[in-house]
């Protein structure tokens, strides 16, 4: 397993960090592992090749508009 040290972050940031670290009932370096796994689990590139699958699989789709289903339920 490979190691990255990061220099010179701002002091704010690394107590943001412990902060949502302590939240999340980690350490530190658990919270930025978390961080970073999320961060490179699913890049630009991905997210666009998912949303043209979505986008042809719902092509052709009669779909209500979502913002006319919402006011109906509230109007209830």
């Amino acid at each position: 397993m490979s190691s990255i040290f990061v220099r010179n972050l701002d002091t704010k940031i690394v107590n943001r960090l412990k902060t949502i670290a302590k939240q999340h009932g980690r350490s530190l370096q658990g919270e930025i592992k978390a961080i970073l796994t999320e961060a490179a689990a699913f890049v630009a590139t991905e997210a666009a090749a998912i949303s043209r699958q979505w986008h042809e699989k719902l092509s052709g789709r009669d779909l209500t508009d979502s913002a006319t289903l919402i006011r109906e339920d509230r109007n209830r």
